[in-house]
C-alpha cells in the first residue's frame, strides 16, 4: 500500500487547513500522525475502515475531524483553530492496529511521505 499525503501550508494561528492522504488502494484503520523537530513521532487521530470510531489525542480533540472516503480511498484531517505548537510534518499511516497499539506508530505498516504544517503567531 502505498499512500500519499498532502495539503500542509503556513498558515496563521485561528486558521483552518485540511490534509489528504490518498491510498493506493483500500485500506483498514487510518491515522494522521505528527513530529515536531526534536520531538517523537505523537498521535493525532485514527478512524475504522467504515469511517466510524474516531479517536484522538487531546491535544487535537474538538479542534481537529479526521474522516475517510473510501470511494477514493483517501483520509482526510480537517485541522480548524490552529496553534503555533501544531506545527510539525504530518504522516498519514494505514494498518491493523490492535486496542493498545491504535495509537502508537508501531501499530501502522504503512506510512506516507509526509506534509509539512506550520502554523505562526
Amino acid at each position: 500500500v502505498q499512500l500519499q499525503a498532502s495539503g500542509g501550508g503556513l498558515v496563521q494561528a485561528g486558521d483552518s487547513l485540511k490534509l489528504s492522504c490518498a491510498a493506493s488502494e483500500r485500506t483498514s484503520v487510518m491515522a494522521w500522525f505528527r513530529q515536531a523537530p526534536g520531538k517523537e513521532r505523537e498521535f493525532v487521530a485514527t478512524t475504522g475502515r467504515g469511517g466510524g470510531n474516531a479517536r484522538y489525542s487531546d491535544s487535537v480533540k474538538g479542534r481537529f475531524t479526521i474522516s475517510r472516503d473510501n470511494g477514493k480511498n483517501t483520509v482526510y484531517l480537517q485541522m480548524d483553530s490552529l496553534k503555533p505548537e501544531d506545527t510539525a510534518v504530518y504522516y498519514c499511516a494505514a494498518g491493523q492496529p490492535i486496542t493498545s497499539t491504535m495509537r502508537t506508530p508501531v501499530g501502522y505498516r504503512y506510512w506516507g511521505q509526509g506534509t509539512l504544517v506550520t502554523v505562526s503567531s
